[in-house]
């Protein structure tokens, strides 16, 4: 049974955690096969990307039996691993959507929040697990949920490990959609799909913007907002949209 199941339709890839027995907890081999899914993700042909897990489970994070020897790198398991899958979740120039199917935990939970958006499922769960055994937040998670939630509400939760449901998630905006839970990958890869038909190389470039404007100066994102859209202007897209616009007619992006 391979680990990470990647399927695709049409321009969206879908990418799913395939440990169903440990809620998809991360192991080394499970950490490998991400890695693939994510450069599988990049292909220019792929224009929209779903992050689910199989099973019961989104995704509950380290598999800790893996740190239960005596030899525990922890920081070579971040930096060689996890801090990468966030990055590359990150780095994708394309949205990324994650379907949370069940339990969002620990660096599950990070996962979940390196994506765009996030469509919950009505029995979905998200977990800060970290200060709960003594951890602090790691995966992102203490850049990731701040910018999300701001920082109050951020270090309330973190630091309570107090488990908030789909409902309370999507009052807080850390969710933007909450669907019965048979229903959430297909309802997650049909908005992918919406986004998918959009000029995705806008999309990319917006994305940049918005992930650095959380460490910018206004005088520096102005200029980088400049920079880009001059960068959009030279898309078959941009040319596209104003086609469309002057005949009156629904464009058809194509991505490039």
């Amino acid at each position: 049974m391979a680990e990470v199941e990647t399927t695709r339709d049409g321009a969206v890839l879908t990418i799913a955690l395939n440990r169903p027995d440990k809620l998809n907890a991360f192991d080394a081999a499970q950490h490998k096969a991400f890695s693939a899914a994510l450069k599988e993700a990049a292909d220019p042909e792929v224009r929209a990307v779903v992050l689910t897990g199989s099973g019961r489970g989104f995704c509950v994070g380290q598999d800790l039996t893996e740190l239960s020897g005596g030899d525990r790198d922890v920081a070579g398991l971040l930096r060689e691993r996890w801090n990468r899958h966030v990055l590359g979740l990150q780095g994708l120039e394309k949205p990324v959507l994650a379907a949370v199917n069940g339990a969002a935990a620990g660096a599950g939970l990070s996962l979940a929040c390196a994506c765009d958006l996030r469509i919950a499922a009505d029995k979905a769960a998200f977990v800060p697990a970290f200060i709960s055994v003594g951890l602090v937040p790691d995966t992102g998670g203490s850049w990731l949920v701040p910018q999300l939630l701001g920082y109050s509400r951020a270090f309330e939760w973190m630091c309570s490990g107090r488990k908030i449901d789909a409902q309370e998630a999507l009052a807080w905006g850390l969710v933007s959609e909450v669907v019965d839970t048979d229903a959430v990958v297909e309802r997650t890869q049909e908005r992918a799909a919406e986004l998918a038909a959009l000029p995705t190389l806008a999309i990319a470039m917006t994305k940049r913007l918005f992930q650095r404007a959380a460490t910018s100066r206004l005088e520096d994102q102005l200029e980088l907002e400049a920079q880009l859209q001059v960068a959009a202007t030279r898309t078959e897209d941009f040319g596209e949209g104003v086609a469309a616009f002057l005949e009156k007619r629904e464009p058809r992006f194509s991505g490039r």
